[in-house]
C-alpha cells in the first residue's frame, strides 16, 4: 500500500458536499411542506364532515363545543398526516420534488 491511499481518503469516505446537504435541506422542506399541505386539507374534510352534526345537551353541545370543534379537528388531521395520512401529501411532494427539478 502506497503512502498516497493512507494519506488522501476515498471520495465516497468525505461527508457529505454542501450541494448534498443542500438537497437534503431543500427535501425535508419538501416534505415538511407537503405533509402540512395534507394536514390542511384534511382539517377542512373533518370540519365539512361534522358541520351538520349536533350533540346531546348532556355532555356536549354548546358554545363551548362550538368555539373549539375547529381545533379538534385540526389536531386530528395533523395526527393522521403524521401517522402516514391518506397519500395527498406523497402526491404533492412528488410533485414538488418535480418543480426543483429533483428525483424521488
Amino acid at each position: 500500500m502506497s503512502l498516497s491511499t493512507i494519506a488522501t481518503p476515498a471520495l465516497d469516505t468525505v461527508g457529505p458536499t454542501a450541494a448534498s446537504t443542500a438537497e437534503l435541506l431543500k427535501r425535508g422542506k419538501i416534505r415538511e411542506t407537503a405533509q402540512k399541505f395534507e394536514a390542511s386539507f384534511l382539517s377542512v374534510m373533518m370540519q365539512s364532515m361534522t358541520a351538520g352534526m349536533k350533540t346531546p345537551e348532556v355532555g356536549g353541545g354548546g358554545t363551548g363545543e362550538d368555539m373549539f370543534k375547529s381545533l379538534l379537528a385540526e389536531e386530528m388531521a395533523k395526527q393522521v398526516s403524521r401517522a402516514g395520512g391518506v397519500g395527498v401529501a406523497a402526491a404533492v411532494q412528488k410533485e414538488m420534488l418535480k418543480m426543483q427539478g429533483l428525483k424521488e
